[in-house]
């Protein structure tokens, strides 16, 4: 596979983080987790710095920041507080996620069609500062031509449903949702924006994503937390690997 069908694999170390957390104590360390991720082949790593810090807390920020050799995609909502944090540490990429303090986890992605002028305004700093701002949305042509319209770089797709339908058993649906997916992959493309997705991706739902030509990043954490219980973190991270780029090819 040439370095420019290359599908790039961002690990999410959050829920590393909600293992430390349950316990109040100093271990396991995200920071480790992000370094292990590095060396089992991991292209770039995701940590979401929520407003409640849930999981990944401010001091973990700076040192993923102080030690990784690989891309920091740093997720946040569209809050003053976070982003006078990015500006602070000015990440490779930050990417904006909506976000309500009663979900487990994100649900849905960023309203950008209602919201322009306001995300407009908020990531214009982060743009000047040199961070690739990314904004997590679903597939609905309104939300790709608005992010492209407010100078968003990169946009990524939310896979939550599609993965959400294949485990329901509503195939015809989880059928739907990818279609929708491809379709929404193709506009963004066209508009001149990068594309990712990401959310719920497992190892029997990621071939399908991965296969499409548009996507260039696959942002996966929780099942890799997960599956790294079972067969430790570097096996989960080259299964996964090894699945993106077979449907690559």
């Amino acid at each position: 596979m040439s370095d420019s069908n290359k599908l790039r694999l961002g690990v999410n170390i959050d829920h590393v983080a909600t293992v430390r957390n349950a316990r109040g104590s100093a271990y396991p360390d995200p920071v480790r987790a992000a370094k292990l991720a590095e060396n089992a082949g991991a292209d770039g790593i995701t940590a979401h710095l929520r407003e409640d810090r849930r999981h990944i807390r401010d001091e973990d920020i700076e040192g993923l920041t102080a030690a990784l050799e690989t891309p920091l995609n740093f997720e946040m909502a569209a809050t003053e507080e976070m982003q006078a944090i990015a500006l602070r540490h000015t990440p490779h990429a930050v990417c904006i996620v909506p976000e309500k303090r009663e979900e487990r986890t994100t649900e849905g992605g960023l309203d950008v069609a209602a919201d322009d002028n306001r995300l407009a305004e908020f990531i214009a700093p982060l743009r000047k500062a040199g961070s690739r701002v990314s904004l997590f949305i679903g597939h609905e042509p309104q939300q790709i031509r608005a992010s492209a319209r407010i100078g968003a770089a990169v946009v990524e797709l939310h896979t939550g449903a599609y993965c959400d339908f294949h485990y329901e058993g509503e195939l015809e649906k989880r059928n739907e949702e990818l279609e929708a997916l491809r379709e929404g992959a193709a506009l963004a493309h066209s508009l001149g924006l990068e594309v990712h997705a990401g959310h719920g991706l497992t190892f029997e739902t990621v071939q399908p994503i991965a296969a499409i030509p548009e996507v260039r990043e696959l942002n996966i954490g929780h099942f890799l937390m997960a599956e790294a219980l079972f067969i430790g973190m570097e096996s989960a991270i080259i299964e996964m690997r090894r699945l993106m780029d077979e449907a690559r090819a």
